[in-house]
């Protein structure tokens, strides 16, 4: 079992900033992707930023320039630094990670979907 906690989000002025953290705890042997998705109330969930197992970092349209995502592969922690807030921001954010947990898993690249449980991010305009 591998499980996800987030921290970090809160009620932030538009302007503001965060950082958001997630851990991941339990039977890993690697992690191959790390990323942070949101949904807003009514909406579809998006991506908000993600780094690949190589370090290729990709990051969501509406939040470009305005985040930047983090890992700490000795922690399993991955981490969202967003700033600028905007009311649009407002939403749960989820961190997500593809995890191996043997190695002939990490081998065979049959890795482990995990999600957080979500952490609120309100914006108050």
């Amino acid at each position: 079992q591998v499980q996800l906690v987030e921290s970090g989000g809160g009620l932030v002025q538009s302007g503001g900033s965060l950082r958001l953290s997630c851990a991941a705890s339990g039977s890993i042997f690697n992690i191959n992707a790390m990323g942070w998705y949101r949904q807003a109330p009514g909406k579809e969930r998006e991506l908000v930023a993600s780094i690949s197992g190589g370090g290729s970092i990709n990051v969501g349209d509406s939040v470009k320039g305005r985040v930047t995502i983090s890992r700490d592969l000795i922690k399993n922690t991955v981490y969202l630094q967003m700033n600028s807030l905007k009311f649009d921001d407002t939403g749960v954010y989820y961190c997500n990670f593809e995890v191996a947990t043997n190695r002939y898993a990490s081998m065979t690249a049959r890795y482990l979907e995990v999600w957080g449980q979500g952490t609120l991010v309100t914006v108050s305009s």
